[in-house]
């Protein structure tokens, strides 16, 4: 019979599928992903910008260590269901904190995520008791303990809060990168960061498509509150095209083929990584958001500087994310992405077009990128000897 922290952990004829409740954590992020394109739409400054990169950062790294806990620990188990649960109730409450983080609402946003982070690491020590695996969760439990100082902190000084929070972010997506180092404990073995490549992949597929649930969302409401004229319906079904495109970029091929890569690399690399290189994709997804609602609203508007750049910077921004993201899975760079970035960046500076011609460049980038991508992928496939 198995040991009361044996059943804690999760078995080798666990399923890899996500479970429920992991979908059920992921429902919190529409509520979240939805905040931060709102509170970017109405602070289009490079303060603005930089509050919700920070907000963002926040939430992600909230999804990201619960999707290894998640990994590391048995889905049937009560106590790891009710920390999913609260996890999404967590996240609901950062969610609900994001439009006045940065005013009133501070110290909930951080109350929230610290709160994920410690109640996971005290639970799993208990439960850990006397297992070699529990000095994972200790060392894990000790630094999210210290990056509480400064996200509680920022919390209390509003003057203060953009920089202790940025300490508090860089302490916390340092630390699985480097192993966690703890005074008395060492730092994390490679064979104590293993993932299930499968159940990995499939949770970031996941997350990608509530990003364009939320792109799709926002193009519909937008839409709906117009007259529904020519232009208007031009821009709805650019905004369609670009959020398939984006769909097709992520999936071929590297996003099929994450699982295998993390199972056979040092999962302190590319495990890690991966979890940076989706941030600035979904980061993107956001941007593209707030684009969408600018493009669909006002699709005839010119001289607008802001708002190009902002509908431009969103696939510019997926684009980096998932270059970066091949190139860590494959070794190797797609110059017709690369291109692409330049493309984008030169019409951001000199287009002076309604914003609906705008979007439909992006689009037209965005193509013929996937295009590009498809005849490689073809033509390598009957390659003889390939």
């Amino acid at each position: 019979m198995a040991s009361r922290p044996e059943r804690l952990l999760r078995g080798g004829d666990s399923p890899l599928s996500a479970s429920f409740l992991e979908l059920f954590f992921d429902l919190a992020f529409v509520l979240v992903l939805s905040q931060l394109a709102a509170y970017l739409l109405h602070d289009l400054t490079v303060v603005g910008a930089l509050h919700t990169a920070v907000l963002l950062t926040g939430v992600w790294w909230i999804w990201v260590p619960t999707t290894w806990f998640a990994d590391w620990y048995d889905p049937q188990s009560p106590a790891v269901r009710w920390l999913l649960v609260g996890a999404a109730l967590s996240t609901l409450l950062t969610g609900v904190a994001i439009p006045q983080a940065f005013d009133g609402r501070g110290l909930l946003f951080a109350g929230a995520y610290v709160a994920v982070h410690i109640a996971r690491g005290v639970v799993t020590a208990v439960g850990l008791r006397g297992h070699p695996r529990q000095i994972r969760t200790l060392r894990i439990l000790c630094w999210f303990s210290v990056s509480a100082v400064p996200w509680f902190a920022g919390g209390l000084l509003p003057q203060w809060r953009v920089p202790l929070w940025l300490l508090a972010l860089v302490l916390d997506l340092t630390g699985p990168r480097i192993g966690w180092p703890t005074p008395g404990m060492g730092r994390t073995r490679r064979e104590e960061l293993h993932l299930a490549g499968e159940h990995f992949a499939e949770r970031y597929q996941q997350i990608m498509i509530i990003a364009l649930g939320e792109l799709v969302l926002v193009a519909g409401l937008s839409y709906a509150g117009t007259d529904l004229h020519f232009p208007q319906t031009v821009a709805f079904l650019l905004v369609f095209t670009i959020a398939v495109l984006i769909g097709l970029l992520y999936v071929t091929p590297a996003g099929q083929r994450l699982g295998p890569a993390i199972e056979r690399a040092d999962p302190a690399r590319l495990g890690v990584i991966t979890g940076y290189l989706h941030l600035v994709m979904i980061a993107g997804l956001v941007v593209t958001a707030v684009g969408a609602e600018l493009s669909i609203v006002h699709p005839l508007r010119t001289g607008d500087t802001t708002a190009v750049v902002v509908i431009l910077s969103g696939p510019t921004l997926f684009l980096v994310g998932r270059i970066l993201f091949s190139a860590a899975i494959h070794r190797r760079l797609s110059w017709p992405r690369i291109a692409a970035l330049f493309v984008l960046a030169g019409a951001a500076a000199v287009l002076r077009l309604p914003l609906v011609a705008v979007s439909a460049v992006a689009v037209t980038v965005v193509l013929v990128v996937v295009v590009l991508d498809h005849a490689g992928i073809r033509s390598y496939r009957h390659r003889p000897g390939a």
